[in-house]
């Protein structure tokens, strides 16, 4: 009886390693400050959204969370039309409702809400408390037990200039003023002093993917050069291509970060010069930070941590 109880124990425990991890290895994760990134979400529920999402909670019922940064396509495929459009429920308030997720979110527009009413995307902050979005792009300070970190939202849809050009499909994108809001960036970046400063943008700088060339071309000529004027920035994370890259390239201290789909990944991926990880699976990111270390732990639908982005002082 004793043998077959351990042989169960150990299958218990093969199973735990295979599909996940326990609340007490998320536990180990914690630092003061602690917050989820998730992007690429709409599906209204379907593919893994709803198990990420409740995934998601049960995480949070460990770790601390502070907030979510939704780093853009919250609403797949046209947008939302206005506050009151369905989706909003079937997209995210039915979907991320575990008590432990009813915090601070705070997203920007991805190319998707583009297609939409992107005001209406902002205004939405007015609808639900616990989306706090103030502008299209913008800065929020977290601090916890004396860790301060500074969060830059950026919106990239209107730096890619095949957005601004199709302005049928893309009605909001030729409106926006990108030099102005690349001032704004470069002020914003000038006078952060908190110990650790991490840049959010839908689009990604450096990546691997199918997608058009010109997109990353347009924010290397954009954004990239703000970036590397500041030596504080210590991360760029962004989503869009719905799978998990990490670049590092040389000589340059951003570690840049695609976060995957939190429904629907793209599974082919592939290295390109800098690639440190890269990886199809769907999940999304948990971002814990101290005085002396900023980790970004990159995991999967089932828990687990497959790869840690991590900053040291």
């Amino acid at each position: 009886m004793k043998r077959i109880s351990s042989i169960i124990i150990l299958l218990a425990a093969a199973v735990m390693t295979v599909f996940g991890q326990t609340p007490a290895e998320w536990e180990k994760l914690e630092k003061s400050v602690n917050f989820y990134v998730a992007n690429d979400l709409g599906r209204n529920g379907y593919y893994d959204q709803k198990p990420i999402a409740e995934l998601m909670g049960r995480m949070a019922e460990t770790v601390g969370i502070e907030c979510v940064a939704a780093a853009g396509d919250i609403h797949h495929f046209e947008g939302v039309v206005s506050t009151k459009d369905p989706l909003w429920m079937t997209n995210y308030e039915l979907i991320y409702s575990h008590p432990e997720l009813m915090l601070a979110w705070y997203p920007i527009c991805g190319n998707h809400e583009y297609r939409g009413n992107t005001q209406a995307v902002v205004d939405y902050a007015k609808v639900s408390r616990r989306w706090e979005m103030p502008a299209r792009y913008y800065t929020k300070v977290l601090e916890d037990d004396g860790v301060t970190v500074r969060l830059v939202f950026v919106d990239t849809t209107p730096m890619i200039d095949k957005y601004r050009k199709d302005s049928e499909k893309y009605p909001d994108a030729c409106k926006q003023d990108i030099e102005k809001q690349l001032a704004w960036v470069d002020s914003v970046l000038t006078a952060a002093t908190e110990d650790w400063v991490i840049v959010v943008g839908h689009h990604p700088i450096y990546a691997q993917t199918s997608k058009s060339d010109t997109e990353r071309a347009d924010m290397q000529k954009t954004l990239n050069p703000v970036l590397l004027k500041h030596k504080n920035v210590a991360m760029y994370v962004c989503g869009h291509i719905h799978n998990f890259q990490h670049i590092r390239k040389p000589g340059c201290t951003i570690d840049y970060v695609v976060n995957t789909s939190g429904s629907l990944s793209r599974p082919k991926v592939e290295k390109i010069d800098g690639t440190q990880f890269c990886s199809g699976i769907p999940g999304f990111s948990m971002v814990c930070a101290d005085k002396q270390e900023l980790d970004l732990h990159l995991i999967d639908k089932d828990g687990k941590v497959v790869y840690t982005v991590s900053h040291k002082k």
